[in-house]
């Protein structure tokens, strides 16, 4: 009676953890749910590189899993830059072109220079099938303006991930104010219906710090086989309080941190505990005086130099520190006659 027990509770267990990645994995608001970042931001090409954007441009990917068949839109969050969420430098002037991208040349495994990684490479590659300029547009402030529809064999095909990719590239082409904005992936052009299988990811995080003490940023690299360290660099933190690495072996590692206007970077060991799986890049604020309106750049690249992705939705879920016990075995005392 008690094994049947045992394996009724086991198997709900199996199917509760079933629903739950599968909820992860047909979620595609960009920046995810578990990663708590208000916007992604891209400031005009005027801007200053002390306000927290070092290139002024943001390039994300999309994978749509082969066996989907219908069409989708890539929706844009506040496209324009004019509204209560933008960062104003004077008076608003800023233009932002978003660009969607499918076809050969976009899948930046096969074609490095699309990662965007590469100063003065073309970031632009594939064939573009979508474009639009933002300005200060009223109606789309904190309103949503889909790209689409796009059929899911429009994209660059990737064998290993049996997948589909796109590209979207936001770059400010004119002006000096940044720009928040979110994406998201759907099944429909004036609702969030989410892509089961479907996924995000960026090479290079552009993105805004919430303006409170107590919320915790996440972004979260995947550690693929043969990795035995990651260099991490972030930029512009403007000594915001600390960032942590978290995994499954790592209660939390702090990282140095930048100063205004600089990149700080440093080496972090990868243990065999951690391949197949993600990392958490946890950013807290600093306590006391608030540092307001905080834009970060990161980025992350193994011992090759080869630049890691950073997915909206964490594949193998959020890390969480399981931490080692050791357990000595006491020899039982001997009975006495």
């Amino acid at each position: 009676m008690k094994l049947k027990k045992s394996i009724i509770i086991s198997s709900v267990l199996f199917i509760l953890l079933g629903l739950q990645i599968t909820s992860r994995l047909s979620a595609q608001p960009v920046p995810g749910k578990d990663e708590n970042i208000p916007f992604l931001v891209t400031f005009g090409k005027e801007g200053r590189t002390s306000w927290g954007d070092d290139d002024f441009n943001e390039i994300f990917f999309f994978t749509i899993p082969k066996d989907f068949k219908q069409q989708f839109y890539i929706r844009v969050f506040d496209p324009e830059c004019g509204g209560e969420n933008d960062e104003i430098q004077g008076d608003f002037n800023t233009k932002t072109l978003f660009s969607v991208y499918g076809g050969k040349g976009v899948d930046p495994e096969k074609n490095e220079d699309s990662r965007g990684l590469l100063n003065g490479r073309d970031y632009k590659k594939g064939n573009m099938l979508a474009s639009r300029v933002f300005g200060g547009e009223a109606k789309y402030d904190n309103r949503y303006y889909s790209f689409g529809p796009f059929n899911p064999t429009e994209g660059d095909f990737n064998a290993k991930w049996n997948a589909y990719i796109f590209k979207i590239v936001c770059e400010g082409v004119s002006g000096d104010d940044g720009n928040l904005y979110r994406y998201f992936l759907s099944r429909d052009q004036n609702n969030n219906l989410a892509i089961e299988g479907a996924n995000a990811f960026t090479y290079e995080y552009t993105f805004r710090m919430w303006n409170d003490f107590k919320s915790v940023a996440h972004i979260y690299p995947y550690i693929d086989t043969g990795i035995v360290f990651v260099k991490q660099s972030n930029f512009d933190w403007d000594v915001d309080g600390k960032i942590l690495v978290i995994s499954k072996y790592k209660q939390g590692i702090p990282v140095p941190t930048s100063f205004e206007d600089d990149w700080a970077s440093s080496k972090i060991p990868i243990e065999p505990q951690e391949i197949g799986a993600s990392l958490d890049f946890q950013f807290h604020k600093r306590q006391g005086e608030l540092v307001k309106n905080n834009n970060v750049v990161v980025t992350l690249e193994n011992q090759r130099g080869d630049a890691l992705k950073f997915y909206s939705s964490p594949i193998g879920g959020v890390p969480v520190y399981q931490p080692r016990t050791n357990i000595t075995k006491i020899a039982p005392k001997k009975q006495g006659n």
